[in-house]
């Protein structure tokens, strides 16, 4: 298994992306400059939150106009931790497990 940045086996480091969503995922992608599978963890773990969190951010927001919409979002967000928590294991398994088309647009940013 190939190590990346600070030592850390490749695995470790790619499930280690996800942890904080977006953030590990930005620090991730601007410190590791050489494992191509964890920079592809890192960015997709960059577009799939970060476009997650600007979405809950806007249903905050017309929630408190209509109602209902508060329950879309509580679904999402039950959706957004099921994703989470398989992205993390798969990524801990050491399968680069590519979302249909968040996982297209990280393999290009890599």
């Amino acid at each position: 298994m190939e190590k990346a940045t600070f030592g850390l086996d490749e695995n470790i480091a790619s499930a280690l992306t996800y942890v904080l969503g977006f953030i590990t995922g930005i620090i991730f992608f601007i410190v590791e400059k050489e494992n191509k599978t964890v920079r592809f963890h890192a960015m997709q773990s960059n577009i799939t939150f970060g476009g997650l969190f600007v979405i809950q951010i806007v249903l905050s927001f017309i929630a408190f106009i209509i109602p209902f919409i508060g329950i879309l979002s509580l679904l999402i967000s039950l959706l957004t931790l099921i994703l989470w928590l398989v992205l993390i294991i798969k990524a801990f398994q050491g399968e680069k497990f590519k979302l249909p088309v968040v996982g297209d647009m990280a393999e290009s940013y890599v």
